[in-house]
């Protein structure tokens, strides 16, 4: 049983997240990283000049 939870648990690979990414529309894991934190933080603006 513990096998299968460190399965499950494991981080997927480099080239599986840069795949993943191509599907959203980026480059690479990191482009797509970046975008993600630049609209969080936009969010994050957005939410301070409501507040």
């Amino acid at each position: 049983m513990e096998a299968v939870e460190k399965e499950v648990l494991r981080r997927p690979s480099v080239k599986t997240l840069d795949r993943l990414s191509l599907l959203a529309g980026f480059q690479d894991w990191n482009d797509f990283q970046r975008a993600w934190d630049g609209n969080e933080a936009e969010e994050n603006d957005a939410d301070k000049k409501e507040g």
